[in-house]
C-alpha cells in the first residue's frame, strides 16, 4: 500500500539533525559583540546554503534561483507591485515544479528521487516566506528597500541592501521546516544579541527529544500493527475503519515528530519564543498542539490546531482577502500549493465541505442540547466522528494513485463524511428557509 511508503525512513530528519550543531554555534557567536549584523546574516545564508545542497543536490538550483529572483524583486518594486509579482513569479514556479513530479509519477510511472521530494518540499516552505514578506512590504509592517535601491550607488551597497531579503528566504533553521517566522521576528533575532539562559535552553531542547523519542517509539509500535493487518485492498466492511484510524495515526506520529524536531532547531538556533514579537502580534505558535489536535470534537477547531503556521498564513494570504467563499477560496489554494495530486484535490474540497458542516451542525446542537448526559454523549460521539473524518481527509491528501484513492472512496469510510454532507445540505437548507 503506497500510505507507508517512507514512514520510518525520513532523509528531511537526517539533515535537520545534521544541521544542530551550527544552530548552537550561530545561538553562541550572537553573545559575541564582534560579530556583526552582516556576519550573521552571512552564516544563515551560507548555511541555507550549505545545506541546500547537501539535502537536494543539483536540485538546489530550483529553490536557490526563486530565492534569489524573490530578493530583487523586494529590493527593485515598490510596495504596490510587490506582492502581486513575487506571488505571480513564486507560484508559477513552484507549479510547475509540481508539473514535473507530476510527469514523473503520472505518465512516466517512476518514483521521484529523494532529493527532488526534499526540494519541492522547501519550496513550498519558501513560497510561504516569500508571500509573507510581500505582504508585509505591501501593508507596510516591512520597510521597502526599493527606493534606495534605484539611487546610484555601488553594487555593494545593493548586496548590503538585498542581503537581509536573501538570508530571511534561505537561511538554514527554516529551509526544510519549521513554523513561519515573519520577516521582523527573523531581523529582530538578528540585530539582537541572544539572551537565552543556557539552563532553559538546554531544558526546552531536551524535553522536545524526549518528545520525539516517544513519537518514534509509537509509530514502531502503530506500524507493526498496521504491516501485521490487512490493508484497504483487502479489508473487509467494518474491518476497513480500523485500517483507516490506524494508518492515519502513522501519519500522525509522523508530522508531530517532525514538527517538534523543526520547532527544536529553530529554538537552538534563537528563534524560538520570545524573540522579535512586536507588541500586538500574536506570539510564537508551535505546529504541533497534539493535545488540542487529539481531543478535539469540532473539525473546525482541529484545521486551525493542524499545521498552525501555515493555517495563520493562509488565512491571511487567502481567506481574508477572498470576497465569495472563502472558505473554499482557502482549501482550493491549499491543493494548488501541495501540487494538485488527485487525492489533494478532493480531500481538500472534501475538508472544505466537513469545515462548512461542522459549523453548521455545532451551532444548530447548542441550541438544543442542555442537559450534562447529553453533552457528555454528544462531544463523546462527535469526537470519535470528528477523528475518523480526518483520517479519511488524510488518506485521500497523502494517496499518490488513483487507485489508491477509489479504493478509500469504495469503502465503508466513505459514510463518514457523506453523514455530514448530508447534515449539511439539510441544516443549510433549515438555515436558508429560517432567514
Amino acid at each position: 500500500m503506497d500510505w507507508l511508503q517512507g514512514f520510518f525512513l525520513h532523509p528531511v530528519s537526517l539533515y535537520q539533525g545534521a544541521a544542530f550543531p551550527f544552530a548552537l554555534l550561530f545561538n553562541y557567536l550572537c553573545v559575541l559583540d564582534s560579530f556583526s549584523t552582516h556576519a550573521r546574516y552571512l552564516f544563515l545564508l551560507a548555511g541555507g546554503g550549505a545545506l541546500a545542497l547537501a539535502a537536494m543536490g543539483s536540485f538546489a538550483v530550483l529553490v536557490l534561483t526563486p530565492a534569489l529572483w524573490a530578493a530583487v524583486l523586494m529590493a527593485w518594486l515598490g510596495p504596490r507591485d510587490v506582492h502581486r509579482w513575487a506571488f505571480f513569479f513564486q507560484m508559477s514556479w513552484q507549479t510547475l515544479c509540481h508539473l514535473g513530479l507530476h510527469y514523473t509519477e503520472y505518465y512516466l510511472q517512476e518514483r521521484a528521487s529523494t532529493r527532488f521530494c526534499i526540494t519541492l518540499s522547501s519550496l513550498m516552505l519558501l513560497t510561504q516566506r516569500v508571500t509573507s514578506l510581500s505582504l508585509d512590504i505591501c501593508e507596510g509592517k516591512v520597510k521597502a528597500a526599493s527606493r534606495g535601491i534605484r539611487e546610484r550607488s555601488s553594487l555593494s551597497d545593493h548586496l548590503c541592501k538585498a542581503l537581509p531579503y536573501f538570508s530571511y528566504l534561505l537561511f538554514f533553521p527554516a529551509l526544510l521546516g519549521g513554523p513561519l517566522c515573519s520577516f521582523q521576528k527573523f531581523q529582530a533575532r538578528v540585530q539582537r544579541s541572544s539572551n537565552l539562559c543556557p539552563r532553559h535552553s538546554v531544558w526546552a531542547l531536551s524535553w522536545r527529544g524526549l518528545q520525539i523519542l516517544g513519537l518514534e517509539c509509537l509509530k514502531v509500535v502503530l506500524g507493526k500493527v498496521v504491516s501485521a493487518g490487512a490493508g484497504l485492498t483487502d479489508c473487509e466492511q467494518l474491518q476497513c475503519i480500523r485500517v483507516m484510524w490506524s494508518t492515519a495515526g502513522l501519519f500522525k506520529l509522523t508530522y508531530y515528530s517532525c514538527w517538534i524536531l523543526d520547532d527544536a532547531l529553530l529554538h537552538a538556533a534563537g528563534f524560538g519564543p520570545g524573540f522579535g514579537q512586536s507588541p500586538g502580534e500574536e506570539g510564537y505558535i508551535p505546529d504541533a498542539d497534539i493535545w488540542t489536535l487529539e481531543t478535539t470534537h469540532r473539525i473546525s477547531l482541529f484545521t486551525r490546531k493542524w499545521n498552525q503556521s501555515t493555517a495563520r498564513w493562509l488565512r491571511r494570504l487567502v481567506f481574508q482577502h477572498g470576497r465569495a467563499w472563502p472558505l473554499l477560496q482557502t482549501f482550493a489554494f491549499s491543493a494548488w500549493w501541495h501540487g494538485l495530486h488527485p487525492g489533494q484535490v478532493f480531500g481538500f474540497l472534501c475538508w472544505a465541505l466537513m469545515v462548512e458542516a461542522d459549523y453548521l451542525i455545532h451551532t444548530f446542537a447548542r441550541s438544543f442540547i442542555r442537559s450534562w448526559p447529553m453533552q457528555l454523549l454528544y462531544r463523546t460521539l462527535t469526537w470519535a466522528h470528528t477523528q475518523l473524518i480526518i483520517a479519511y481527509i488524510m488518506l485521500a491528501v497523502e494517496a499518490r494513485s488513483l487507485s489508491s484513492l477509489w479504493l478509500l472512496c469504495n469503502s465503508y469510510n466513505s459514510v463518514f463524511p457523506l453523514v455530514y454532507c448530508i447534515l449539511l445540505f439539510l441544516l443549510g437548507k433549515r438555515k436558508h428557509t429560517f432567514n
